[in-house]
């Protein structure tokens, strides 16, 4: 969670509209940091549709699916970050497979400011075995992304401080993304890279004014994403699940996590989050390893073969768990089958 958290402004500020427990926040998850991080966004419910952290995953369940995701992050503190999203993925050709597309379109807020971005992924499916039941696929993401800040949000104690913007400003900024996914009916493995351009473009391209160092952008992610399904019995199903994501920069962020599935219907789990340690790195003051911690309660229940409903509900083991009231997830998922194509057999990741 503390990777959606935005690092303190450095001059003291009043909040218009916004509750200062925000800027606490903020202390809290990264300590002080110059910069204002717009981080990648991480839903608690990848698990159902991964192409949110991998490009490579476009048609994976060979169908056109769309989905639906809210997040709201942190209830009960005004400005706390509030995501929306929906993307659709499938495959282009339905009788070989080989080529998945994907869109995405993303409203992220976090306080003053914003990314709105829209992303095309596609993804080149190669059959490893005549049963086409194990694909190795390479993916490609390209998009843009509209950083913003209201600057009638921000009011300086000091007045007339030229740091800060006048209204509302924007940049528009193309990036890309890169992941490769295997899949089996019983196992899965992903690897991918998220905004890859975020290290080529110039701050000046970021500030508020020319006065100013401070910045929004999202940084560099890597994430390692599997699982695995395992059988109980004739109608119940165990699905563990790791993903671990890099930023470089702060703690490697750890989640593990287990559903439990019956009669492919319905769906209960949880996963607990933290952060480990995987090499030396130097953490900005305030951000070890605990800020990280949360557990989450998971669930998907399916209406009908066609559509589906998802709901998760994070609590921060952390400081933030007592001034919050946790973190809600909602997705709706429906597929769109070709008349001429059969149902396909379920795909649990």
């Amino acid at each position: 969670m503390c990777g959606r958290a935005t690092g303190h402004i450095k001059k003291a500020m009043k909040i218009k509209g916004i509750n200062k427990l925000i800027l606490v926040v903020a202390l809290l998850c990264c300590g002080t940091t110059p910069v204002l991080a717009q981080q990648n966004i991480q839903f608690t419910q990848y698990i159902f549709n991964s192409l949110s952290v991998n490009p490579a995953y476009a048609g994976y369940k060979e169908e056109w699916f769309a989905q639906m995701a809210l997040r709201s992050q942190w209830t009960g503190i005004q400005g706390a970050p509030r995501t929306r999203q929906i993307s659709i993925d499938g495959v282009l050709d339905p009788y070989t497979k080989r080529m998945g597309l994907g869109l995405q379109i993303t409203a992220d807020k976090l306080g003053p400011q914003s990314a709105n971005s829209a992303y095309v992924n596609y993804a080149y499916r190669i059959r490893l075995n005549d049963e086409d039941t194990r694909r190795l696929s390479f993916g490609v993401g390209v998009g843009l992304t509209q950083y913003g800040l209201d600057g009638s949000m921000l009011n300086p104690v000091d007045g007339g401080d030229q740091s800060l913007p006048v209204g509302k400003i924007s940049n528009i900024i193309p990036d890309a993304r890169f992941g490769v996914y295997y899949s089996s009916p019983k196992f899965y493995i992903g690897a991918s890279v998220m905004d890859l351009f975020s290290k080529s473009y110039d701050n000046a391209i970021f500030r508020w004014s020319d006065g100013s160092n401070e910045n929004i952008r999202r940084q560099r992610h890597m994430y390692l994403i599997t699982g695995m399904l395992v059988d109980l019995n004739d109608d119940t199903k165990l699905r563990p699940s790791i993903m671990i994501k890099e930023d470089f920069k702060g703690p490697t962020s750890l989640d593990v996590g287990a559903m439990v599935i019956f009669g492919g219907k319905v769906w209960f789990g949880g996963a607990y989050r933290t952060g480990v340690k995987t090499w030396k790195k130097k953490y900005t003051d305030g951000q070890d390893l605990s800020q990280l911690n949360a557990i989450s309660g998971i669930a998907q229940f399916y209406v009908d073969k066609r559509f589906r409903i998802g709901y998760s509900y994070d609590y921060a083991l952390s400081k933030l768990g007592s001034i919050s009231n946790g973190t809600h997830e909602i997705t709706l998922g429906i597929t769109f089958p070709r008349k001429d194509i059969r149902l396909l057999s379920p795909r649990f990741f």
